[in-house]
């Protein structure tokens, strides 16, 4: 988060910090798929909590943020443009607003930096990841071999998407960037993660390897963080 901020007030300083974006979505499917594995594995996971839980968790700040985007919008807008803000309201408070801004990208589009609710494009693309990978996992942990049977799925997910990322980024770098399927490979490697600390326990790293390992990852984003930037195709393979 501190990544992309700085990279908004100050983009010469970090030119690549909107890379944080996708830093996030491998945490969040690290984290929820970590909580998904261990309420299965214990038989103590059910939709229609996990689904409560994410509108609790969610709604409340989202909430303010639309309502006061509206509120300054009623003074500050022409009626065009909170007409326009008035659809990415709602197009944030279902989830829907990578589609929107995707759709409305063109020659006479907006700045984008004059948009006040972009942001939650990324949003959008984690609630439709999680409105449909707890109900893929729950099918599979039903079945014979599931452990084997997820580490397939999951192989196979994040392969298909970010193909499917390098093949659309050299054609459409819009719909590349907007699109869940060319996102869902990074939420999939956060579950990959998970799958790893859940089920492969045994193989647990010592304590130099995994103190060396945090330096890598660390020099990584940091690599990531300042030669990546605004020229590039991405997401893309970088």
């Amino acid at each position: 988060v501190l990544a992309v901020l700085i990279f908004h007030a100050f983009p010469t300083a970090l030119p690549g910090g909107f890379v944080g974006v996708d830093i996030f979505f491998v945490i969040s499917g690290y984290l929820i798929t970590t909580i998904l594995l261990k309420q299965m594995e214990s038989n103590q996971f059910s939709l229609a909590h996990f689904y409560a839980q994410r509108i609790k968790r969610i709604f409340p700040a989202l909430a303010i943020v639309l309502i006061f985007c509206l509120s300054v919008g009623w003074i500050a807008l022409t009626s065009g443009e909170y007409k326009q803000l008035g659809r990415y309201t709602a197009g944030g408070a279902a989830f829907l607003n990578n589609f929107l801004f995707w759709r409305d990208a063109g020659y006479f589009d907006t700045a984008a930096a004059t948009k006040p609710l972009l942001h939650l494009w990324s949003l959008a693309i984690e609630e439709q990841f999680y409105v449909l990978w707890p109900v893929l996992l729950l099918l599979l942990h039903k079945l014979p071999q599931s452990k084997t049977i997820k580490l397939i799925v999951m192989s196979t997910i994040f392969g298909s998407s970010i193909l499917y990322s390098y093949q659309l980024v050299q054609r459409d770098i819009t719909a590349d960037f907007y699109s869940p399927l060319s996102r869902f490979w990074e939420l999939i490697i956060g579950a990959g993660l998970a799958y790893w600390h859940v089920h492969l326990s045994k193989f647990k790293l010592s304590k130099r390897s995994s103190l060396w390992l945090a330096i890598l990852g660390l020099g990584l984003l940091l690599v990531a963080m300042t030669l990546i930037d605004q020229t590039r195709a991405f997401p893309g393979l970088w």
